[in-house]
């Protein structure tokens, strides 16, 4: 069999072989995170089979001797194919993105052969009336070969290849397998480790999660033009349209599974700026946010989407019994609360929580055991707290460009509406033990962490308003602000330039030295640069905008962080990382709204000439900016 491109790599990982069929699942699975052309795939998973159970899944007459013996490698299975190692099959069908490249879905058959170490591809067409017919010429296989004891590779083969046809999408051209999917495969492999958590968007139709998911994008997309809050427009307007389209198709199938016609209710418990309670709720399901503090942007979304601005209190005062869901996305402190919630809510309340910062129900979550990542342990934690509320819970993981990406799902209860009170005294002992394993105390309260008064008497009867969230503290209606705009001007000025004087004031054989004519002065590590400054300036540093590596990165103008060391930085120099090398030429006429620090305090001045520096070289360079401020019209968000 012909070899079209092989891929060698050291092999000091024992468990090669399950990385690599863990590196093909992948591929599988998830194309699209090497083909941005495609948007999802779906796979139906058969039985193992052999050669002859083959001719039967895609018809005698498509299965070749040429097919066959490609499949073999020229050799009958009977002869070598170990019958505990069996050929397995799966169905993928590729969808691409609906908005670029068409609505065609594309099939394959994907044969596993694990005692050859190999994995096949077999795209197929389906007509009107049931009958397949295989692409021949666009057949590819995949093998994984140990040619010494220190040596693997990775070897790709195609059918006919001189036949092999792309279209971009869903069959790329050839070279393009060797040069990103063959790297990308060996990378994964030799990882040699499986994921902690469940594959993307395990628990729904891929299908329908992909075309809803073009369709709610193109729709929203406006909103990243008049977006006027501080944070990356298109990193949380496109996040929470994927978390929508994830809760609308979730939704859907769960009312054709129960046979529904109403369109579920939520509420979303710490919102934040809302979009996601305004794209659910204009695509027709009632429900509202609350979070302690508003945004700016909730007054731009009309009328029709219900916003409150309120301290969350775990107690009687939040219980939503009319309500079928309770949404937790990103919902910090009241995260491990929102199983409870639901589950007193009502018997018939789900939920669903997207959890990112670890909190404990009265506190910081502490970690108990190294053996997993922190953000798995926090997973699991949530998961038992939802099992100890009754819900049957599962887990699954979000496409949104995030690292915390794995949400957890309550839709149904594991015990019986009859065992209620059962269920709720489970429920009130767990919170009660967490609430000494975090030491909380309650101010100003006769609550002991036992949950009981200084008489030794429970609150097991949970009176209207009453709080069995003692000890626990919501975040500030007024938002912190950790940075250095909260110090003055005067302070931050004469720390950078203590700092920069210092670096200018370094030789040669200090670790520093002359660029050309023009002094770039030393460096120092940031420890060192700590050395110089006095206690109380460093207190301050970290009381108010977390440190001086904050204050050195944030005046980026004059200094340059890297490697846990400090630079002076020089202008000229656009190589000298990634950020400067896209940073484009100043153009002409450009608003030149900070004066320029070298030009007022370095010994020799800029080393740029003022029609090439970004910043303004003395008053008369200054030209700020005149344009007014864009106005943004509440029917922008009228959908």
């Amino acid at each position: 069999m012909p070899k079209l491109f092989d891929l060698k790599f050291p092999g000091g990982c024992k468990t090669l072989p399950e990385g690599f069929w863990s590196a093909v699942d992948v591929w599988i699975k998830k194309p699209h995170v090497v083909n941005k052309r495609v948007c999802g795939v779906t796979e139906t998973e058969g039985a193992d089979v052999d050669a002859e159970a083959l001719r039967f899944l895609l018809g005698e007459t498509q299965l070749s001797h040429q097919v066959l013996s490609f499949l073999t490698c020229g050799v009958t299975p009977a002869q070598t194919h170990d019958k505990d190692k069996p050929w397995c099959h799966s169905v993928r069908t590729i969808i691409p993105k609906v908005s670029c490249y068409g609505t065609k879905l594309h099939k394959e058959v994907i044969l596993k052969d694990f005692g050859r170490q190999q994995v096949t591809f077999l795209p197929f067409e389906e007509d009107s009336e049931g009958q397949v017919s295989l692409k021949r010429g666009n057949i590819y296989q995949i093998q994984l070969l140990h040619q010494d004891c220190e040596t693997w590779a990775l070897e790709l083969h195609a059918l006919t290849p001189d036949a092999w046809f792309s279209d971009g999408v869903a069959y790329p051209k050839l070279p393009w397998l060797s040069t990103d999917l063959l790297p990308k495969l060996v990378r994964w492999a030799t990882e040699c480790r499986n994921s902690e958590f469940k594959s993307t968007l395990s628990l729904l139709p891929v299908q329908k999660y992909s075309v809803m998911y073009q369709q709610l994008k193109e729709k929203y997309k406006a909103m990243v033009k008049v977006w006027p809050e501080v944070t990356d427009p298109e990193k949380f307007v496109y996040e929470d349209v994927a978390i929508a389209t994830y809760l609308l198709v979730l939704w859907a199938e769960e009312r054709a599974e129960k046979g529904l016609t109403a369109r579920q209710s939520f509420v979303d418990l710490g919102c934040g700026n809302g979009l996601l309670v305004h794209i659910l709720t204009n695509e027709g399901h009632p429900g509202k946010g609350i979070d302690v503090r508003k945004r700016k942007i909730w007054d731009m979304y009309g009328p029709q989407t219900l916003l409150e601005e309120k301290a969350i209190t775990p107690s009687e005062s939040f219980l939503f019994p009319g309500t079928d869901w309770l949404i937790g996305n990103h919902s910090d402190e009241l995260t491990p609360w929102i199983p409870v919630i639901a589950a007193r809510s009502s018997y018939s309340c789900r939920y669903f929580v997207l959890p990112c910062c670890f909190f404990d129900f009265y506190g910081k979550y502490q970690r108990r055991q190294c053996k997993k990542s922190q953000y798995k342990e926090y997973i699991d934690f949530i998961a038992e707290v939802s099992r100890v509320s009754g819900f049957e819970t599962e887990e699954d993981c979000l496409r949104i460009p995030s690292t915390k990406r794995v949400c957890l799902v309550g839709k149904s209860r594991n015990y019986q509406l009859p065992d209620e009170t059962e269920a709720e005294q489970r429920r009130a002992h767990y919170v009660e033990s967490r609430q000494t394993t975090t030491g909380a105390t309650v101010q100003g309260s006769d609550i002991r962490n036992d949950g009981s008064d200084c008489h030794g008497n429970r609150d097991t009867d949970r009176t209207p308003g009453s709080s069995w969230g003692a000890g626990f503290q919501p975040r500030d209606r007024v938002e912190t602000v950790r940075n250095c705009a909260s110090l003055p001007r005067d302070f931050v000025d004469g720390v950078v330039l203590q700092v920069a004087n210092v670096l200018l004031g370094m030789t040669e054989d200090d670790g520093g030295g002359s660029s050309s004519d023009w002094n770039r002065g030393g460096s120092l590590s940031v420890s060192e640069v700590a050395g110089l400054l006095e206690q109380e300036t460093l207190q301050l540093l970290k009381k108010e905008c977390g440190g001086l590596q904050t204050l050195l990165k944030n005046n980026h103008q004059v200094f340059r962080v890297e490697g846990g060391r400090v630079y002076i930085r020089d202008w000229r120099d656009r190589g000298s990382s990634r950020a400067h090398t896209k940073r484009k030429p100043v153009a002409p006429g450009a608003m030149k709204t900070r004066p320029c620090w070298f030009h007022d305090h370095h010994p020799q001045h800029c080393p740029l000439q003022a029609e090439h520096c970004a910043f303004a070289h003395g008053p008369d360079d200054l030209r700020p900016s005149t344009k007014p401020l864009k106005k943004i019209k509440n029917d922008a968000f009228q959908f």
